[in-house]
């Protein structure tokens, strides 16, 4: 019987059966609709097997043969790209996909630009991108579902390689008119008695908390919250105080409100900007090659996005 499938078309049918809808997976893999219906009806009269069951008002459901093709398709699609790569290392090409995880706390300001810049650069490349928390991308690169990821050197596992970029110093962020903010620093000693927004992250929260465990003290913990921007909103809003590493070039909390940025001292190490990925993935060349894109672009006195001048 000869080969009629495509590859686009079973990537096609992978968005449907992880989605469970026609237009969630074209909304994911950003084409129209019909083309997606299509591929699946092309691929049923192929295989002469139905794949899907259409459930009125509850999407579509892989039929036991659906599930049993979706998983070899899975296999299918990962072969086809590693002999992507395979044929990149051998013709000296940098090309393929690239799955790029980021720390969630700096996404939106760094891999933007970023991706934009090294597929200008490289144009038979594709970044894909998720934003995770620590522990989220480590397992991620694990599994093999992250290639690369762009975080903190924060309990980086023995399994896994962190190549340092940037070093980030912490910082306090106060609302504008505090009595602390025309401080030209401040200690956690200074803090102990204020409320605290903490950013409540697996590990990032270790890491801030740390600086008052070495100091025998503990932080009076107001709020806490999972988001930049809301803890930068809690902040300018009186609600406490909170502790960063990443800066904005704007001073303002996304409701407009100013905020205030005093550095941290005392037994308050700074942190690692770097990337994150499995031993020996440097050997990739699409992997190497966004290594060295991140050296050219991230660096000790300039990353976009971010304003590094001291505080």
């Amino acid at each position: 019987m000869p080969l009629r499938f495509t590859l686009r078309q079973l990537e096609y049918f992978l968005a449907v059966g992880q989605t469970g809808s026609v237009a969630l997976a074209a909304e994911k893999m950003h084409v129209s609709a019909p083309s997606i219906s299509a591929a699946i009806s092309q691929l049923e009269a192929d295989f002469g097997l139905q794949l899907f069951v259409r459930k009125h008002a509850r999407g579509l459901a892989p039929t036991q043969a659906g599930r049993q093709l979706m998983a070899r398709a899975t296999q299918v699609l990962a072969e086809a790209e590693e002999m992507n790569r395979l044929v990149g290392e051998i013709s000296g090409q940098v090309q393929g996909e690239l799955f790029l995880g980021c720390l969630l706390t700096f996404a939106q300001i760094l891999v933007p630009a970023l991706r934009r810049s090294f597929e200008t650069r490289f144009p038979m490349v594709r970044v894909a991108h998720v934003e995770k928390n620590q522990q989220e991308i480590i397992d991620a690169l694990r599994s093999g579902a992250l290639d690369i990821a762009l975080t903190y050197d924060l309990a980086i596992p023995e399994d896994l390689q962190f190549v340092p970029l940037v070093s980030l110093p912490p910082y306090v962020l106060l609302p504008d008119g505090h009595p602390l903010a025309d401080l030209s620093q401040v200690t956690v000693e200074v803090l102990q008695d204020e409320p605290m927004v903490l950013l409540d992250l697996p590990l990032s929260a270790e890491y801030f908390l740390s600086f008052f465990g070495a100091a025998g003290i503990k932080p009076r913990i107001g709020e806490r919250t999972r988001d930049m921007a809301v803890m930068r909103g809690l902040v300018a809003n009186g609600y406490g105080y909170s502790i960063a590493n990443i800066r904005p070039l704007n001073d303002l909390a996304p409701d407009g409100r100013k905020l205030r940025f005093v550095p941290l001292v005392g037994a308050v190490g700074p942190m690692m900007l770097g990337l994150l990925m499995a031993r020996g993935a440097e050997g990739v060349l699409t992997i190497s090659a966004f290594i060295e894109h991140c050296r050219a672009q991230l660096t000790a006195d300039r990353i976009p996005g971010l304003d590094l001048r001291p505080l």
